[in-house]
């Protein structure tokens, strides 16, 4: 007795292996597509993640060894090479030495350096925000994927229903089922999207601060020879009363 059980069990005709075998190329579409969505949300999720992860890593070695060198080339020389922070430093380095010429007469060097500066940073914002616009689309579309799932179950279960001519249970039950699975498959896509989505775009914020708080210490030196501290919130108000 207790096997039986156990094999009604397993045997699920209403589970995602029905959806499969008994689904017309409409339901095999649609779940091939959420997944596809699925897996290239958690590719975006993670390859951001990474990238975030090694900035802020570079963000650490550049607090560290840079700003301790006893020349700007020396500073660049510590930083590992291909990296954010060495190629904005060498790209600052390289528009303050080529400040000359026709169109650098006209600028001044602080504006100079500074538009190269920006022009680097702007760089990297582009790459951190690269695939989030993708996780944005999976999260707001994902359960309209799963609703005309749902949608074309139900009307599955119709027509059952109306070739029958009775609304039994064993006519009924598997295009219902068919249905809940689609919407249940299409919130599972959508979640991790939008908690993606969020979660990477308050990281971004914590890296790009990260990154303008070396390139505005980097133009100082680089303008005026000597690296500006920033007062703390503290020293701030103590600055103001003086």
């Amino acid at each position: 007795m207790e096997n039986t059980e156990a094999t009604a069990v397993v045997e699920n005709p209403y589970g995602l292996g029905a959806l499969w075998e008994q689904g017309d190329f409409v339901a095999k579409g649609t779940l091939i597509i959420m997944v596809i969505m699925s897996l290239t949300s958690w590719y975006v999720i993670i390859m951001k993640l990474l990238d975030q992860r090694k900035l802020m890593a570079s963000a650490k070695v550049a607090e560290q060894k840079f700003w301790s060198a006893g020349s700007i080339r020396e500073a660049i020389e510590r930083l590992p090479k291909n990296d954010v922070y060495r190629q904005i430093a060498e790209d600052g380095v390289r528009a303050s030495q080529h400040h000359e010429g026709r169109l650098g007469e006209r600028i001044a060097l602080h504006e100079w350096v500074t538009m190269s500066l920006q022009r680097s940073v702007q760089g990297v914002s582009v790459a951190l925000s690269g695939g989030l616009p993708w996780l944005a689309t999976v999260g707001s579309t994902a359960p309209f994927v799963g609703l005309f799932g749902t949608v074309w179950g139900i009307y599955h279960a119709l027509v059952a229903i109306g070739v029958s001519g009775q609304a039994s249970i064993d006519k009924v039950a598997g295009p219902v089922g068919e249905a809940l699975i689609m919407t249940a498959i299409g919130l599972a896509v959508a979640v991790p999207a939008v908690v993606g989505y969020n979660w990477l775009i308050s990281r971004n914020k914590g890296v790009q601060e990260q990154l303008g708080n070396f390139t505005s210490d980097l133009h100082s030196f680089l303008v005026s020879g000597a690296r500006v501290a920033v007062p703390t919130q503290a020293a701030a108000p103590a600055a103001a009363k003086k």
